[in-house]
């Protein structure tokens, strides 16, 4: 295999994107709309502001193609530009996008979804993630009259929120009132769960986790929280953001043969396009409607939520994966992908350094040190070295317009920074290949 290292000494620049990235920040907080798209996510001065994107490539304002991964934060799974999706998507916009009233794509779509995912009854669309989570806590709050929020504490992220967001270390501006209703519960350790639920009994509304990570759930772990919701009186949410068709088409509940009371879907639903869901139980769900006689709950109210192009994005993501087993496909390349940088990183040594993990639809990488610690330092070494080879990876999660060409170069380029880490290693010293500061956490007090 042929290997690339970049020596420190080398040039790797990115002008323009530097520049660009110089007006992003003096217009806009952060300089980017999500903060995981941060050029403090990236190596000094590397961060590529990217000009289009085609398939699983995507071109920075410098002129640089690269091998995209984690493309759209995981949201475009069937790659950049799909023409199925296009297509669809321009049919609607012909036929105008908003209405003072309900479109009859908004039927379509709810009908084509609860096809897709058939343990849920009812499902209601929304913009983003973050919304159709929180109407999740919401509802359940309702319904079973308890303040109290479980979530799962390893797990990174569930919403943008007040009791989410002020459970994390950027907490600033949220009252301790709010975030003192808001507790954890490890995932996989059922009795710790329990015990949680006894010590705050009759308190907790709703557990909130996702259903699997980068392991698989234990034997019996999703059943035994179901049966736990069920005694302890409280709704099971599973937010199936990341494993919503990228597990299954009907999500992780649906390979796993276990039914959550409410879920939440995004990311690869709309393959790019703004769409979110939250499904569940027909009881629970009413709750939000206008056919039940208790106390009425603000579920979802979005002006944008079911404009009609972004729904008919949704259908024709969920026809492809189905008819085209998208599915499967991910699964094949994250297999082909995971095997070759293991292979790769043994071969150059740092095979207990540089460590592939998550199922093979969704896979992350870990960047150790000497003492085989987590490390924002050869993280920033790796990063460099990938994008300098033509790889943007803040993860290795895969998308179907992959080709094998393009894993057999993601691999070389890989080979070529395990090199390089390997010299740093040696030395015990990542700096000399950093390039400036490390790549920094997105969730941290201080600047």
């Amino acid at each position: 295999m042929d290997t690339e290292v970049i020596e420190p000494a080398e040039e790797f620049a990115l002008p323009r994107s530097r520049a660009a990235n110089e007006k992003l920040h003096a217009l806009i907080p952060g300089g980017a709309h999500t903060y995981a798209k941060g050029d403090d996510q990236y190596p000094e001065h590397l961060a590529p502001v990217i000009s289009h994107g085609r398939g699983a490539h995507v071109w920075d304002v410098d002129g640089n193609r690269y091998v995209e991964y984690g493309s759209g934060l995981r949201s475009v799974s069937l790659g950049h530009a799909h023409p199925r999706v296009l297509e669809a998507v321009r049919r609607e916009l012909d036929r105008g996008s908003n209405f003072v009233r309900p479109s009859v794509v908004e039927a379509q779509a709810a009908e084509r979804f609860l096809e897709t995912v058939p343990t849920a009854e009812m499902v209601k669309f929304a913009k983003n993630g973050s919304d159709v989570t929180t109407a999740a806590v919401r509802l359940a709050r309702a319904v079973t009259g308890r303040p109290r929020v479980a979530i799962c504490g390893d797990h990174p992220f569930f919403s943008v929120d007040d009791w989410f967001i002020g459970t994390t270390p950027m907490s600033a501006g949220i009252p301790a009132a709010i975030t003192d209703l808001t507790v954890a519960f490890p995932y996989g350790d059922l009795a710790a769960t329990e015990e949680l639920l006894t010590r705050y009994r009759g308190e907790v509304a709703c557990l909130v986790l996702e259903p699997a990570g980068h392991a698989e759930p234990p034997p019996g772990y999703l059943a035994g929280l179901r049966e736990l919701a069920d005694r302890h009186g409280c709704v099971l949410v599973f937010d199936e953001m990341i494993t919503g068709f990228r597990w299954s088409e009907a999500g992780a509940q649906g390979l796993y043969g276990v039914v959550p009371d409410l879920s939440t879907f995004g990311k690869a639903l709309g393959n790019g396009f703004a769409v979110s869901a939250l499904a569940g139980r027909r009881d629970l769900m009413e709750w939000g409607g206008l056919r039940h006689t208790g106390d009425r709950v603000f579920l979802l109210s979005t002006t944008h939520g079911a404009e009609t192009h972004s729904l008919a994005a949704a259908m024709a993501v969920q026809t492809t994966y189905v008819e085209e087993g998208v599915t499967a496909r991910l699964h094949a390349l994250g297999e082909r992908l995971a095997g070759g940088v293991r292979e790769a990183a043994a071969g150059m040594g740092v095979g207990d350094h540089v460590v592939v993990r998550g199922r093979a639809s969704n896979l992350v990488f870990a960047t150790l040190d000497e003492n085989r610690e987590p490390s924002q330092q050869y993280r920033t070494l790796f990063l460099r070295q990938l994008l300098a080879g033509g790889v943007l990876a803040p993860s290795f999660v895969v998308s179907s317009a992959l080709g094998d060409a393009d894993i057999d170069r993601t691999v070389a380029v890989v080979a070529g920074a395990c090199a390089v880490y390997r010299k740093a290693l040696d030395t015990g010293d990542p700096t000399p290949w950093m390039g400036g500061r490390p790549v920094k956490p997105v969730f941290r007090r201080l600047v």
